[in-house]
């Protein structure tokens, strides 16, 4: 990838390198550029860049984003958030294409993890 991306999610964090070791790890994305300020990371396309915020955080705030990733094995996952210091929420729904549940990250920021039924999960 050359250049800023053009599509994406950021997440400010106060400790964002902490934060991206948690993608990292869990969702197996590889960091595309590093500056004190932010970690950029992509998997298959897909560019998220955990930025050190420009104002202080309010501790208790809602985060309006909402990711979306799939997973090979949602079980897995969840167990691994969990030890990664995430966390996971009751229920799963399905369609006839994938199931999803939720879970956060270290910071509380909730992902929606996405099984697809079948081993092709690609459109």
């Amino acid at each position: 990838m050359s250049g800023p991306a053009q599509n994406g999610v950021l997440i400010y964090s106060s400790n964002f390198r902490h934060l991206a070791e948690f993608y990292q790890q869990l969702f197996e994305m590889q960091v595309t550029r590093e500056t004190p300020d932010f970690i950029s990371l992509n998997k298959d396309g897909f560019n998220l860049i955990i930025h050190l915020p420009p104002f202080d955080l309010p501790k208790n705030s809602f985060s309006p984003i909402k990711l979306f990733l799939t997973v090979n094995n949602m079980e897995a996952t969840k167990a691994e958030a969990i030890r990664l210091g995430g966390e996971t929420f009751d229920g799963e729904w399905s369609n006839p294409i994938f199931k999803v549940s939720n879970i956060a990250d270290r910071e509380g920021n909730h992902i929606q993890i996405r099984e697809f039924k079948n081993t092709n999960s690609s459109w």
